[in-house]
């Protein structure tokens, strides 16, 4: 695997994120620019340059920047300007809630150039934390007020936007950082299919520490993290993500609603849907989140075209 979470647990045994009867609300996420890796350079890990698309990727300590950095997580956008993505097994609850973890955008060389984030509280789907369920490696973390003047994180770094489908036969991006290193490392190449419910990318040298980095399609949004299959893959050279689906748009949503301030709310109606790339059109649709767990795991990699760009209804 990767790395597992602060205790070196395999899954939270923890309850978060209850699902019960949640209804899911559509979300038309719009897609920003990202150019900071060249998507020629494939299958090739490199150093990260320190840009401001890549200050959003940060490392994950235990306690304070003393503690070692132990996995990767990123900033997505969200009403409260506060809430990470990573991989479920990184951050157990009782080991990771209220300040036990710190979130380090940026962190390169020993320095938190923005300042660093605590890890307030934890969401990851019920079937993750009852079940360790690979199909559900994926968790959304409220942070606290950042030590550079209690700033929210994406008000400092930024944030990006979330991608729901397969990203299978598209050029991603994949920003990390193992457990030895101190800068990100950084590589491009085209994912595939790994079953029905995770995807697969060759990236070298990946090993313990990036479990919960960001797969990044063209556009900039996160298409995925490092986990899943074998918590991210037995191979540092080979890494597995979930596909971002209803499940993870709800899971979004609940951890958004987490988050404190609040804007008020808006008084407009929703815009129109928008297409998302080309030849794919987003329909945002009210449905309701399904109650049952998935527990299959992937058996053979397979080739398809993508299917989404978009947070699925």
């Amino acid at each position: 695997m990767k790395r597992t979470g602060i205790s070196g647990m395999k899954f939270a045994t923890t309850m978060r994120g209850k699902f019960g009867a949640l209804t899911a609300v559509a979300v038309l996420m719009v897609i920003p620019t990202y150019g900071d890796h060249d998507a020629a350079a494939k299958n090739l890990t490199e150093a990260a340059p320190a840009t401001a698309a890549n200050a959003r990727v940060g490392a994950i300590f235990k306690g304070d920047l003393d503690g070692g950095h132990f996995c990767t997580a990123s900033v997505v956008h969200s009403s409260g300007r506060d809430l990470i993505v990573t991989a479920a097994h990184c951050l157990p609850a009782d080991e990771s809630e209220g300040g036990k973890a710190v979130f380090v955008p940026a962190y390169r060389d020993g320095s938190a150039p923005y300042g660093s984030w605590p890890v307030e509280s934890v969401y990851a789907d019920d079937s993750w934390d009852e079940d360790g369920d690979q199909d559900s490696d994926v968790a959304f973390a409220v942070l606290g007020p950042g030590t550079d003047g209690g700033k929210k994180v994406e008000d400092a770094v930024g944030a990006s936007q979330l991608f729901a489908g397969r990203a299978t036969g598209q050029a991603v991006t994949i920003t990390g950082y193992p457990g030895d290193a101190e800068e990100p490392q950084v590589c491009t190449n085209t994912s595939v299919a790994y079953g029905d419910t995770q995807q697969r990318i060759d990236c070298p040298d990946f090993p313990g520490g990036t479990s919960g980095s960001p797969w990044v399609v063209e556009g900039g949004a996160v298409a995925g993290v490092i986990g899943g299959y074998e918590f991210g893959g037995d191979d540092p050279d080979v890494s597995y993500s979930i596909v971002f689906g209803q499940r993870t748009k709800s899971l979004y949503k609940l951890a958004e609603a987490a988050g404190d301030p609040k804007p008020a709310a808006a008084t407009s109606t929703a815009a129109s849907p928008q297409p998302a790339a080309a030849g794919e059109s987003v329909t945002p649709d009210q449905t309701q989140i399904q109650s049952q767990s998935q527990s299959r795991t992937p058996t053979q990699a397979t080739n398809r075209p993508i299917t989404c760009a978009c947070i699925l209804p």
